[in-house]
């Protein structure tokens, strides 16, 4: 008997721990199965939307020739490396900044001029003062990037709770230990969410960029499968950008849980 309740109760772990994954099959299989559906169908030119067997198809073409893997492997390094520079730029003055309300009342004018001007736009001054090659496209991404870490940084401490600074002043805190102690503390949940938004516009702005110069790159691949009308290249491009930074986020989220380990999420449960 006892063995026969520690069976059912395995099984009902595993059924548990399986469903979450299960769950996140539904949408994808059944978006899978309509364009399916719909291509086998003939309701849309194959040059406007080939099948799922073509972009597979392509795929491994793309694959066993090198070709998805170049492309690919450029644009990731640019986007680590203007991810990495807003990482640093943004967290920094987002902090200076929210600690410091000398250096708010003397930046903020500036940056908020700054912010919603589309990081494309930059693009014709970007080529002129780095060239077509790395350095444009490294700028654009970093400028795409540093804009949603630092609103979030700087939200973040703007988050403090004021009952812990009347506290720290009531025993007289130094203010490096109050910061290191509550303020960055505090925060760090608002700058885990704003590297995690940074990286999606990375994204968008290294294919942007790569777009409009170079010849390397998921941009260029996109450019001139377009081109080319080779829509099954297109969508391998696009998928293979939605993978990756799937898969970076994912990285960033598991850090996240690492570090915030005091916070727990609502989930709806």
């Amino acid at each position: 008997m006892e063995m026969a309740l520690k069976i059912a109760a395995t099984y009902r772990d595993s059924l548990a721990a399986g469903l979450p994954c299960w769950k996140k099959a539904v949408v994808p299989a059944v978006l899978l199965a309509v364009w399916q559906a719909v291509t086998a169908a003939g309701l849309v030119k194959p040059i406007l939307l080939p099948s799922p067997l073509q972009v597979l198809e392509a795929f491994q073409a793309m694959a066993v020739s090198g070709e998805l893997a170049a492309h690919l492997g450029a644009s990731i390094v640019r986007v680590l490396e203007g991810f990495a520079l807003a990482a640093v730029l943004g967290v920094g003055l987002g902090l200076a900044l929210g600690i410091f309300p000398l250096l708010f009342s003397l930046a903020d004018g500036i940056i908020q001029l700054m912010r919603p001007i589309p990081p494309i736009a930059w693009l014709p001054l970007a080529i002129l003062w780095f060239g077509i090659e790395e350095g444009s496209k490294v700028f654009i991404i970093t400028l795409g990037a540093f804009f949603p870490i630092f609103v979030n940084v700087l939200d973040g401490v703007r988050q403090t709770d004021h009952k812990f600074l009347e506290l720290a002043r009531v025993l007289e805190v130094p203010k490096g230990k109050f910061v290191a102690k509550v303020v960055i503390p505090g925060a760090l949940p608002f700058i885990a969410a704003g590297l995690r938004i940074g990286l999606g516009y990375a994204w968008m702005c290294v294919v942007a960029a790569e777009l409009s110069a170079g010849m390397t790159g998921i941009g260029y691949m996109l450019t001139d499968a377009r081109a080319l009308a080779q829509t099954d290249r297109v969508l391998v491009g696009m998928l293979a950008i939605g993978v990756v930074g799937k898969a970076m986020d994912g990285a960033l989220r598991v850090l996240e849980k690492r570090v915030v380990r005091w916070k727990t999420a609502f989930t709806g449960e």
